[in-house]
This record gives structure tokens, sequence and C-alpha cells, in this order.
């Protein structure tokens, strides 16, 4: 079946870190890396800015209650899913995998692919924009506090919430905001091309992983990491995905909400986001742990594509179905 396709992304991600593994950055390489995929994060969350538009934005801003839940699912419901996670602690496996599953828990939903999986769906696409990057930048904030707040962290230096927030916004809100004001002026061109958002996307966070997997090989990664560890964060992910899910589905009943609005709080609500996990992960967390920690959320990343394509294409299929019954009772009468 087409959704237990690997994602191309996901093999991207597999080979990265297969080069990072063999091939690790040593030495004056890893000053290099470091300020090319800042660079390479900066250009990305500009691009996202240029993108957004603010019209769809307002559009899909009025309907409260269901923003108001996307937000509780994505900052409340999930942190205690990973808090619940590590305190039954099924298996053994070191600390930093759990530290991962939470971490993975805290971060805000994905954007791209809940608006394509929305619109696919036949979901509210202008409510998914407006939910999706509430989120994006809402997590700016929330994340690294709940990481403070959830964890006990410490930076190779010394820091503190506040400090890292910071460091977050100077690195993605301020080039999301410069992009999203020069929206005028470039906004034709982004319009135009738009795969190449894609590209800085895949090419930025393909960048930081090779970083973060080069300085987690010099520790030892893969002495303290094997494929029954691998299995554990796979089982992990689908577990707390199908939960997520199983309770926004449930939520949205119990709120009335239309068929449109259920799809969008199952996308907005039960995804979570790569593209601000990784780079976050480098600010929060120390080099050393980087690799290991963003495993849970690289597995689960590929894990919700397949899941959520698979929703998608059953909401596509009913909704196909039920326009044809519509067609069939209109030529009836």
């Amino acid at each position: 079946m087409g959704f237990l396709r690997l994602d191309p992304m996901m093999v991207k991600l597999i080979i990265t870190v297969l080069l990072a593994s063999f091939i690790p950055a040593k030495g004056g390489f890893v000053d290099f890396f470091e300020y090319l995929t800042t660079a390479a994060i900066a250009l990305l969350f500009f691009m996202h800015g240029a993108k957004l538009s603010r019209e769809k934005i307002i559009a899909g801003s009025s309907h409260w209650r269901l923003h108001l839940w996307i937000m509780c699912s994505t900052f409340v419901v999930f942190p205690i899913l990973g808090l619940l996670l590590v305190w039954w602690h099924p298996v053994n496996v070191g600390p930093e995998i759990y530290t991962g599953f939470i971490y993975l828990c805290i971060l805000p939903a994905t954007v791209q692919s809940a608006i394509a999986f929305t619109s696919m769906a036949g979901g509210n696409v202008a409510a998914a924009v407006c939910a999706a990057s509430a989120s994006s930048l809402l997590g700016v904030f929330i994340s690294p506090l709940l990481v403070n707040l959830v964890m006990n962290v410490h930076s190779d230096a010394p820091s503190n919430g506040l400090e890292q927030i910071g460091k977050i916004m100077l690195q993605l809100l301020v080039p999301f905001v410069i992009g999203h004001m020069s929206r005028r002026w470039i906004g034709g061109w982004v319009e135009k091309h738009r795969s190449l958002i894609g590209k800085t996307d895949q090419t930025s966070i393909l960048l930081v992983v090779y970083s973060a997997f080069s300085e987690a090989v010099v520790n030892g990664i893969w002495h303290r990491v094997g494929v029954d560890t691998l299995l554990w964060i796979l089982a992990g992910s689908v577990l707390i995905l199908f939960v997520a899910l199983a309770i926004n589905l449930g939520a949205s009943r119990l709120f009335g909400f239309s068929r449109a609005d259920e799809i969008v709080v199952l996308f907005c609500g039960s995804k979570k986001s790569l593209a601000n996990g990784v780079p976050m992960a480098n600010i929060l967390f120390p080099a050393s742990s980087v690799g290991i920690i963003v495993l849970p959320l690289m597995i689960f990343h590929q894990v919700q594509l397949m899941v959520c394509s698979f929703i998608a294409q059953r909401y596509k299929a009913g909704n196909e179905k039920r326009l044809a019954q519509q067609q069939v009772e209109v030529q009836k009468s």
C-alpha cells in the first residue's frame, strides 16, 4: 500500500545519519558546519515567513474553540503523554531516549505537511494554515519553557529558559518575521518558486542532522543505541501517535466540530515538527546529546507521515463516495 512507502525525506535522513556515522565532521569542519546550518535554518524560516499569507490567517482565525483545542493538544496533552511514557518506563533504555520522547511531545505542530494533509482530506484549509502557523510561532516560546519545566537540562554553558528563548527567537523567529515583512516585495516570487522552500526545508534539516550525528558518533552513540532500542522508539512513536489521534478524534466529536474542522484537529493537533525540533535541540541540549535525543523525533516524523497519509486518503475516499451519492440523488429527483 502507498502509505507504507518510506517518505523521500526519511530516506535522505537515513543516508545523512549513515554518512555522519562513517564520515563524521571533525576538527575545523565542526565550526564550518555550525555556521552553515545556522545560515540554512535562518534562510528556511525567512522563506516560511515570506510564504505565509496574512489573508489566510485572518480567514481561518475566527474558530476560537478549534484553535484553543489544537493548542491544548499540542502543548498540554502531548507533554502529558510523554511524561506518562517516562513514568511507565516499559523498556530499559538509556535516559536520553526517554528525554527524546518528552522533547518530541513538547514541540509545535508541523506547518507544510499538516496543511497538505488537510487539503487532501477535504478539511478546512484556512483554519489549518492559521492553527499550524500559530503552533509553530508559539512553540518558539512555549517549547523551551516546557523543556526547562519538565526536564533537568544542562547545556554545555550556563543558560536559562529566557536565554534559550532568546537564542531560538534570534535563529527562528527573527528571520520568520523579516521574511513575512518582506512578503509585499518577494511574495510573488515565493509563490512561483514554492518548491524552493521545500528544498531549503530539507537541506537545512539534513545539515543540522549531519552536524548533530557527527558529534554523537564521536561520543559513541552507536555503542549506546542498538536495533532493539530503535525498535522500541518505533513502538513508542506509534503508541503516542495513536493515543493522540484517538484523543483528538474524541474531542472533535465531543465539541461537535464539523467534518472539515475535525480533519484540521487530527492533522494539526497530532503532528510534531522536525523543522522546528532539530534546530531547537541544538540550542536546548548539550551537543554530545543532541543526536540521540532527536532519534525519537526522526522516527516519529516518518510514522506520522505514513499514518496521516492513510487517514487523509480515507477521508478523501469518503468525500468522493459522499459526492457520488449526492449526484445520484440529484439525478433521481
